[in-house]
């Protein structure tokens, strides 16, 4: 939903790494689609208001090329999810749905992403997902996906360390929120003291689950 390409293409690299391609489960490959207008780094309401029509107008052209068996949104945040499920004749997942609703069966969870405006965003949207009750907390950090992007080593930092301080007593499992941060939570994990769950690899567990 958002048209970085690079974006796209660390998500989907990651999600093909994971996805069942040496037969020990139905081969799924992969389609990826960027958005042609929007942001490319929804960080506000407006821009993800537009994102969720962006990812309308993908799934629009993406099915015009050949059927689909299901679609993915690409974005921590899932703009269009209800939408799509609306108009698609096949299952619709997000990055945050699953990851959440994972996070939801570990117990009480806390939410690291990137930009001050998700914070009430995902607050909303917990509550849409019916974990509102589980949520511990949301913690942010100021730099972009691009900035974390040109410094790996600096991001792997950043993001352990912020993981780390968001693991209170009571939390139970950290969710790293973000299609930019694809990996990230893998390499991390362990450095955090719960278990921390990747967006993008909750959904690649949530893909291969429906297949």
């Amino acid at each position: 939903p958002n048209t970085a390409e690079w974006v796209t293409e660390r998500l989907a690299g990651h999600l093909a790494a994971m996805l069942p391609a040496d037969g020990t489960g139905p081969a799924i490959r992969l389609r990826s689609v960027t958005a042609t207008f929007g942001a490319s780094y929804i960080a506000s309401e407006a821009a993800f208001a537009i994102a969720a029509h962006a990812a309308l107008t993908a799934y629009a052209d993406a099915a015009a090329q050949g059927p689909v068996d299901a679609v993915l949104i690409g974005c921590f945040g899932d703009p269009g999810l209800h939408a799509l499920r609306e108009i698609a004749p096949v299952p619709v997942l997000g990055l945050a749905e699953a990851s959440i609703d994972e996070a939801g069966r570990c117990g009480r969870f806390a939410i690291v992403t990137g930009g001050r405006a998700w914070q009430p965003m995902l607050t909303r949207i917990v509550g849409l997902f019916g974990h509102a009750h589980r949520l511990a907390g949301i913690t942010v950090i100021d730099r972009s996906g691009g900035e974390l992007a040109a410094d790996p080593a600096g991001a792997r930092r950043l993001l352990t360390a912020a993981c780390r301080d968001a693991a209170l007593p009571g939390v139970d499992c950290i969710v790293l929120g973000g299609a930019a941060f694809a990996g990230y939570g893998d390499l991390i994990a362990p450095d955090v003291p719960v278990p921390v769950i990747d967006s993008v690899s909750a959904a690649a567990r949530a893909l291969r689950a429906r297949f």
